[in-house]
């Protein structure tokens, strides 16, 4: 069973972004080899932090030594290859899978840029940091490839266009 922690600075718009966040994070983990944490004994749980820029920049910093805010942090909390083993094996019927933090403002602007939503944009921002609490990145082209199809195709179920596609005016 997948459980969402999610927690919403005021500055973040009025929004179901629990809802968001479940339906975003299921999409994603049902398209990779981990689509069974969505129906594992264990409860798996994913903590969702929707905060300020300031907060973003400090973890960016603190942890990335990129002292600059970013749309999305994750932090996983299991190493993929032992995912199968933990949620099999969970001492109290718990695992966290990890947290995802996204900045506001950060966000706003790129949804601006885009012409979407920012809850849109959140649904696509929480969909790519579950992908890297499951172990994926995009690093070299190749993971980048596959990351990118993955959240694609994540997004389609959720009725979200390709963010990828380069739009001509």
């Amino acid at each position: 069973m997948l459980d969402i922690a999610l927690s919403a600075e005021p500055l973040w718009p009025d929004h179901d972004w629990q809802t968001l966040a479940a339906r975003a994070a299921r999409a994603a983990i049902g398209l990779t080899p981990h689509g069974e944490l969505l129906t594992a004994a264990a409860t798996v749980e994913i903590s969702v932090r929707l905060t300020s820029d300031d907060e973003v920049q400090q973890l960016n910093c603190q942890y990335r030594h990129k002292d600059k805010p970013t749309n999305v942090l994750s932090f996983p909390m299991v190493q993929p290859d032992l995912l199968d083993t933990v949620t099999q094996n969970s001492d109290d019927g718990e695992v966290l899978l990890g947290d995802i933090v996204l900045a506001h403002g950060v966000c706003d602007r790129e949804a601006a840029a885009r012409g979407i939503g920012i809850d849109t944009h959140a649904v696509h921002l929480i969909v790519h940091g579950t992908l890297h609490l499951l172990g994926y990145d995009h690093i070299d082209d190749s993971d980048a490839d596959r990351m990118e199809a993955i959240e694609v195709d994540a997004l389609a179920s959720l009725g979200i266009a390709d963010p990828y596609l380069i739009q001509e005016d």
